[in-house]
């Protein structure tokens, strides 16, 4: 006789529901033959792949919910960074996880290749809202690969539920997290000064010269230095340096209006030991972290394909590895990037004015 308080005790099975996931790795329903070895690992791998997805994208909704508000509390600052560096920590793992697809040859690969019809990596909808909740815009897309579309016409052919394609909207209809990430750094506090504060355009102005200023004197000081060694005459080296000082401004001040959210992004980052600023640097090296994960997973990607497929067609009518090295190009947090060619050393920048005000609080 079975004891009743036995078939009501969880086990490890139930919990993960592994009858019902391991009964998953057999292809699509009416799926004649059965997959062979090879390809059963295929489907394995990529299984395995959009469960990270599902971790990833329920993380960055996380991030997505905290950011998305007129106020950012400090106590969050460490939650957000918690849920990138997962993130970060996935996609490393997930570019490992192509060395494991690398054990199927190219001619082992050819034998079930035909059997995937035009199904395609594309069509991964978990990545595509992905790169949509971080900030990828349709413009840096090859021409004709719009998921949205895409997803559109999948959900009118029955190949994927009316409820992905909501989320979808949803996703695209939310401001992304570079976006959030943009207002965030615009309200940063600027020595001392607020957007909204009597006179902040000002002292933003003030502060945005005197960095400039740093860089000009830095200039002149490498300049000297290389001369004196004989690495470049002073023209060539001038040249070059000035060039590196228009950069900075016109990425400070776009048609001449300085932009307030890159320049919060430059205070935080050259004033990274104060104190209150110490969390705000961690969360933006966190964001920049993230995007060199998904660079490398991208990479990574596409390697695995050229080594298993060449330069072929891909299986969704794409130019496969062409079209995947592509990708490589796309940069979604492109000011995080940049802010770090216009740097001072610290010695060189100005002090701080109203230094206290992002000091330690000691009445907590």
């Amino acid at each position: 006789m079975q004891d009743a308080g036995n078939s009501k005790r969880l086990t490890y099975g139930n919990y993960l529901r592994l009858d019902e996931l391991l009964r998953l790795q057999e292809g699509p329903a009416n799926y004649s033959p059965e997959p062979c070895n090879d390809e059963k690992h295929f489907i394995i791998v990529h299984q395995a792949f959009e469960l990270w997805f599902k971790l990833i994208l329920t993380e960055l909704k996380q991030v997505h919910k905290i950011m998305n508000s007129e106020r950012i509390n400090e106590n969050s600052m460490p939650i957000i960074v918690h849920h990138l560096k997962r993130v970060s920590a996935v996609f490393d793992l997930m570019s490992q996880q192509w060395k494991v697809m690398e054990t199927l040859t190219p001619q082992d690969f050819l034998t079930f290749r035909d059997r995937l019809g035009t199904s395609s990596g594309f069509e991964s909808w978990q990545l595509r809202q992905i790169e949509i909740i971080l900030g990828l815009e349709q413009q840096q897309r090859d021409a004709g690969m719009d998921p949205v579309k895409h997803m559109e016409r999948l959900e009118r052919e029955g190949k994927v539920s009316s409820e992905v394609l909501i989320e979808f909207r949803e996703i695209i209809a939310s401001p992304s997290l570079n976006e959030l990430l943009g207002k965030w750094l615009f309200r940063t506090p600027i020595n001392g000064s607020f957007p909204n504060d009597k006179g902040d355009e000002k002292i933003v102005t003030d502060y945005l010269e005197s960095h400039l200023q740093a860089m000009r004197e830095h200039s002149d000081m490498v300049i000297q230095h290389f001369s004196s060694i004989g690495h470049g005459d002073e023209s060539t080296l001038r040249q070059r340096m000035d060039k590196s000082i228009a950069g900075a401004e016109e990425f400070l001040r776009p048609s001449g209006k300085f932009n307030r959210s890159r320049v919060g992004l430059l205070f935080i980052e050259s004033y990274r030991e104060l104190p209150l600023l110490s969390w705000p640097r961690v969360l933006i090296d966190s964001f920049v972290e993230l995007e060199e994960s998904i660079l490398l997973f991208r990479n990574s990607h596409a390697r695995m394909v050229e080594r298993m497929i060449g330069r072929r067609m891909g299986t969704g009518g794409s130019s496969g590895v062409d079209y995947l090295d592509a990708t490589l190009k796309y940069r979604i947090f492109v000011d995080l990037w940049t802010v770090r060619t216009i740097l001072v050393r610290r010695d060189l920048l100005p002090d701080v004015i109203e230094s206290e005000y992002y000091g330690f609080n000691l009445d907590n």
